[in-house]
């Protein structure tokens, strides 16, 4: 490795997007109800959703320290002893954004593993590798979540594949409008 060649890596001109900060980190973890309860009895997060196996084998928690849907999100490990990344988000401003970086991937010949609507928090994203494997996700809008604690019920979700169909039929609240 030459240390001063990486220190004089910069964004590249024209990129058509701009990460604005890192959303969340989603994590493999050996026991989802453990790890739930150091998260939220240790440092403080507030619980936003749960999985049950019924939506995902071995469940699933999103929890939150700020208005936004997630934070930290836990999934059961499949490798024992199992922890770990499962992703890393990284919000953008625009929903054109997600649109530009989805067209950027592609142009790079970076393969795409998801792009639409996911439930729980409801961003509209579009989902990758890493060229070491990691899952990464460059995302916008995510549910906001009020002083009162309320999230938006599972019947409002609508999970989908596809970042033009999540734009043809957004949630409540969530305007898919692109400028002209």
């Amino acid at each position: 490795m030459d240390p001063d060649a990486i220190a004089r890596l910069s964004r590249p001109r024209g990129l058509p997007f701009r990460i604005g900060k890192i959303g969340h980190v989603a994590l493999h973890v050996a026991d989802v109800a453990r790890s739930a309860r150091f998260y939220t009895e240790v440092l403080g997060f507030a619980v936003s959703d749960v999985y049950g196996d019924d939506r995902m084998e071995g469940g699933a928690v999103f929890l939150r320290c700020n208005p936004d849907h997630h934070g930290i999100a836990l999934f059961r490990a499949d490798a024992a002893p199992g922890a770990g990344l499962h992703h890393v988000a990284f919000e953008v401003a625009t929903l054109g954004e997600v649109l530009r970086a989805r067209d950027h991937l592609r142009r790079n010949d970076v393969p795409i593993t998801f792009e639409g609507r996911r439930r729980a928090g409801c961003q509209i994203a579009v989902e990758f590798r890493d060229p070491d494997g990691h899952w990464l996700e460059i995302y916008w809008n995510i549910d906001q979540v009020g002083s009162d604690g309320q999230v938006r019920p599972p019947e409002e979700w609508k999970g989908v594949a596809g970042i033009e169909n999540a734009i043809a039929d957004p949630v409540r609240g969530q305007d898919t409008s692109l400028p002209a």
